[in-house]
């Protein structure tokens, strides 16, 4: 059984809003031959011996979404197993893949095109119960949007420092070469987007996306003789919240809260706040950024506004990377926040980097208003 296990490399796709001229096979492809060169690894017992996948069946628009991927991934000489959430999730099972000793060194691959469906909404729609919940027209946006009335009703979360977000978070993504959405934005303008499901107005969720990423997952030992800056998985965690709406908190953040502790109970992190260099968010919905921080124990509960009101994003190195607003699809949203973080802890991310980066948090959600929860602590 593996005592650690690291990242060793990461590739993502340049994301954007219609890769039309891409397939699925063409996007996995081009990632897995991007961590492929940087490792030098081949498919079988002496290079990449397992793989694990994340897709969604109703965004790919067939059934065993993996399927069509399997030579791409190099699955015809060994094992692959899929996972249809969030990618920070398929991190943890190619985490726990190699530290069961099962494998040493795994191929994780997520991809997503959600411009292939005539509505997104439509696709998350089905994820409801389709008796009870789904005849009322729930979808991720809606749930979206009840959660952000009961948030930001808590919190004190104003519109206007939701706006200030999509604007921080457009300044941020102009220095990330793989970002989508980099055209600067005023507050004004983002105040201007039509209204899509009060509160939630159009820039305040991020955009349709389409793209994927690859990383290389090793035990210890293997992980030394692939890279010379490995970087360690310290601390995982997941949690799923109750299935109907009706029954959850929307403005708490009960599954995340504890996802974050037991998560920094394996790296031995006992006081979260001041505890990391970078801190990476999946902000679906700009509400989320402080929701989420506060469920990380990076600010006191219920007191977003005030986190947001003394620049909490900017003096945490908070979504560097510009975050979801800037365009991620809905299942690489968490594997982008790792991919982000372990480029910083490798120190290459350029304009954006944080000096003397050690330790990061990336936390990833599916599911309506975050149901499913998951966070990973990684180190140099």
């Amino acid at each position: 059984m593996a005592k650690r296990v690291a990242i060793c490399a990461v590739a993502q796709t340049q994301f954007a809003a219609n890769k039309w001229e891409s397939r699925a096979q063409g996007l996995v492809w081009e990632v897995v031959r991007g961590v492929r060169e940087q490792t030098g690894l081949g498919f079988g017992e002496d290079g990449i011996q397992a793989a694990v996948t994340v897709s969604d069946d109703v965004f790919d628009a067939r059934t065993i979404s993996d399927g069509a991927i399997t030579d791409v991934i190099g699955a015809h000489f060994g094992a692959e197993e899929k996972v249809a959430a969030d990618g920070a999730q398929g991190l943890y099972y190619a985490a726990a893949t190699v530290l069961s000793g099962h494998h040493d060194v795994v191929l994780l691959v997520g991809h997503c095109k959600e411009s292939q469906g005539a509505s997104r909404n439509m696709v998350t729609h089905l994820a409801f119960d389709p008796f009870y919940t789904r005849p009322v027209g729930l979808d991720y946006l809606c749930a979206a949007a009840l959660q952000a009335q009961a948030y930001m009703a808590r919190a004190g979360v104003t519109d206007t420092q939701l706006a200030d977000l999509v604007v921080r978070a457009r300044r941020c993504a102009a220095r990330n070469p793989v970002a989508q959405e980099t055209r600067p934005v005023t507050r004004e303008e983002v105040l201007a987007s039509p209204m899509v499901s009060d509160p939630v107005r159009e820039a305040f969720m991020y955009p349709v996306s389409d793209g994927a990423i690859a990383m290389i997952v090793a035990s210890e030992e293997r992980a030394r003789e692939i890279t010379d800056k490995p970087v360690w998985i310290t601390g995982l965690g997941n949690c799923y919240d109750s299935f109907f709406l009706g029954e959850r908190d929307l403005a708490g953040n009960f599954a995340l809260e504890r996802a974050a502790e037991r998560a920094y109970a394996m790296a031995g992190i006992s006081e979260p706040r001041g505890a990391f260099d970078v801190i990476e968010i999946a902000d679906q919905y700009a509400h989320q950024l402080p929701q989420y921080a506060e469920g990380l124990g990076l600010c006191n509960g219920s007191r977003g506004g005030q986190w947001l009101a003394e620049d909490g994003p900017d003096k945490g190195n908070v979504n560097r990377s510009g975050g979801m607003l800037a365009g991620n699809p809905l299942m690489l949203g968490g594997l982008a926040r790792v991919a982000e973080s372990v480029i910083q802890l490798r120190g290459e991310a350029g304009e954006r980097q944080v000096s003397n980066a050690r330790r990061a948090v990336a936390q990833g959600a599916t599911g309506p208003a975050g149901q499913l929860q998951t966070v990973v602590v990684l180190e140099n």
